[in-house]
């Protein structure tokens, strides 16, 4: 049976470029995002339940309309939160599908901004933070996604906090351009490897 491995951390932190260390390194991790996205379009049952509480027109072409959601949930947290009960549950039913059929590997992942928010703790043996200082963080975003600094800075203050998230995470990967990056992603396999079990407190390395 494999270890899940559970990969956050906020805007700009960098948690994608870990998981593609991890992925060149031969473990397999699987995108939230990406795939939550391909699920919210193919899946009946989340279709048929997005249209009954936004309207039909929250598809068109087939294609999930991002904006017209986005607006019906802006500013409306219990929204949000009935729009997350259609779509996270058949995403976590996905991912345990995609986990079991890679039952063989040593260690498999999974890469999600909202990995705690979403209820998806219980679905990894081990949660791993990656951590970027704030100003980075800021950075990074404005340039990969053209955002302004105040943009920006309004998506990382509605995440959980990076203090919340280190709380609860068995291993912190730190991402600040200066530490180098696979040495961290070693000592982790390295420790997962020798651990076949749910392991340590390894928050404080």
């Amino acid at each position: 049976m494999a270890i899940k491995v559970g990969i956050t951390g906020g805007i700009g932190s960098g948690k994608s470029v870990v998981s593609r260390l991890l992925g060149i390194m031969g473990i397999p991790v699987y995108i939230s995002d990406i795939e939550a996205k391909r699920i919210t379009n193919t899946d009946e049952v989340i279709r048929r339940e997005l249209c009954a509480l936004v309207g039909e027109e929250v598809f068109q072409d087939g294609e999930l309309n991002r904006p017209l959601l986005a607006a019906y949930m802006f500013g409306y947290p219990e929204r949000t939160k009935e729009v997350n009960g259609i779509i996270h549950p058949q995403v976590k039913n996905d991912f345990r599908q995609w986990a079991g059929r890679l039952s063989s590997k040593p260690l498999v992942g999974m890469e999600s901004a909202i990995l705690i928010e979403s209820g998806f703790r219980d679905e990894v043996d081990v949660l791993v933070m990656v951590y970027a200082p704030l100003d980075i963080r800021v950075e990074r975003a404005m340039r990969r996604d053209g955002s302004s600094r105040d943009l920006v800075m309004k998506r990382i203050e509605a995440q959980m906090s990076d203090e919340v998230k280190r709380s609860q995470a068995d291993f912190v990967i730190v991402n600040d351009d200066e530490t180098p990056l696979i040495p961290q992603v070693l000592e982790l396999i390295s420790l997962l490897s020798k651990n076949n079990h749910y392991l340590c407190s390894a928050k404080n390395n």
